[in-house]
């Protein structure tokens, strides 16, 4: 019983930093994956459409 309850505690303490991870990851990574999943010719016009914001 004791081992089981110091197992628990030894997930539970870690599991704030983990989510913190995993909600930066998420909010960071997923923009990249999103862009490295286009087709080239995707990426390009996004390229385009960039360029002409950025020139405003």
């Amino acid at each position: 019983m004791g081992a089981g309850i110091v197992a628990v505690l030894a997930i539970l303490l870690p599991l704030p930093s983990i989510l913190t991870w995993l909600i930066v990851l998420g909010v960071l990574g997923g923009p990249v994956v999103a862009y490295f999943m286009l087709d080239e010719s995707q990426r390009a016009r996004l390229r385009r459409i960039r360029r002409r914001q950025i020139g405003r």
